[in-house]
């Protein structure tokens, strides 16, 4: 096997950027490997029209050193009061790439996110119509659904009927965790896509709970038994074109995450790449990895893959455990492992 492997440069097609100084430092340790993302509109307030998701975009170009190359591609929040018309302009406009969905209360920042579908259905017609894929965070926030079976429940409850409804819907199935999301994802035809992050294809509940809570490991969806572990990495491993990168990388600072109400989220931006290739490796799969990172992703977002490369080698990287941003200290994710591969600098 060679100690090389060089791909098409990768996109992270699920990335949270936030914004401030948050953004001015965590924006590098993307940018430095990914051409593109898919940028999360869940600030505070949320991006939820074109006009902002404009101003948005103009502070992540602002934020980005000399030197560096990376196109952010923007998402609207999708919300009961959102006007199918600038969702519309805002696509054609050739800046918004997606419309995300957060079911209320879903995760960080999903407070304003949607409570009745039905109000939210002529919005999704438009999108249909428009070919403007929708990101789903596929949870549902009901008290009374166990949160290892959001996931599941959120399938047959809510992303089904929405699309049996809007059948030319393209959709993309976020962060999936559970072997129910790829067997749906896998049930789908050309308009269903489905992202898994590097965190997902590493952690089961264990890593989380077992000899103490792991704060650093506590995302959303959260991380589920091992059988669904291995569903994801089969899933991300395949070459199927329906599976692809989505990050889900999540800066919250260290004294946000190690509380007693703690966020969720893992930042694993710095490192992504190097994670994977040693998953590609362990499961025999590492000719897939290029398909994951770097061409199943353009393909069904209707986007060219990126002309540039970017070389691995089998050596130990050295990255940063924390990233020191205006805010505090973020957390680079840990596997638990040394890491094996390492990111030939550009």
């Amino acid at each position: 096997m060679s100690d090389t492997l060089t791909i098409i440069r990768p996109d992270d097609w699920h990335l949270h950027l936030r914004d401030g100084a948050m953004l001015t430092a965590v924006l590098p340790e993307t940018a430095r490997h990914f051409a593109r993302a898919i940028v999360m509109p869940n600030l505070v307030p949320p991006v939820v029209t074109g006009a902002q998701a404009a101003a948005y975009k103009e502070r992540i170009m602002a934020a980005l050193p000399e030197g560096m190359t990376f196109e952010p591609l923007m998402t609207l929040y999708l919300t009961e009061d959102t006007d199918p018309d600038d969702v519309a302009a805002a696509h054609a406009s050739g800046m918004v790439k997606a419309v995300k969905l957060y079911p209320a209360g879903a995760t960080t920042n999903s407070a304003s996110g949607v409570t009745n579908f039905d109000k939210v259905r002529p919005v999704l017609e438009k999108m249909a119509e428009i070919g403007l894929p929708l990101c789903v965070h596929g949870e549902v926030t009901a008290p009374e659904i166990d949160i290892f079976d959001r996931e599941a429940v959120f399938i047959d409850t809510v992303l089904d009927p929405l699309r049996r409804a809007t059948p030319d819907l393209r959709v993309v199935m976020e962060h999936i965790t559970t072997k129910q999301g790829v067997e749906y994802a896998r049930s789908g035809d050309e308009t269903l896509g489905a992202t898994i992050t590097t965190h997902h294809l590493i952690l089961n509940r264990n890593h989380l709970l077992v000899g103490g809570i792991k704060p650093h490991y506590y995302c959303l969806p959260v991380a589920k038994r091992e059988e669904h572990r291995l569903a994801l990495r089969a899933a991300a491993t395949s070459g199927e074109a329906r599976f692809f990168l989505g990050t889900d990388s999540a800066p919250h600072t260290d004294p946000n995450k190690e509380q007693a109400c703690g966020c969720a989220g893992c930042f694993t931006a710095t490192n992504t790449m190097s994670l994977l290739a040693q998953v590609f490796e362990e499961e025999g799969a590492l000719a897939q990895l290029e398909a994951f990172t770097s061409k199943n992703g353009p393909a069904f977002y209707r986007l060219p893959e990126n002309t540039d490369t970017l070389t691995l080698t089998k050596s130990a990287p050295n990255y940063p455990k924390k990233i020191i941003t205006g805010e505090g200290e973020v957390t680079v994710f840990d596997p638990g492992y040394p890491l094996t591969w390492g990111v030939v600098p550009a």
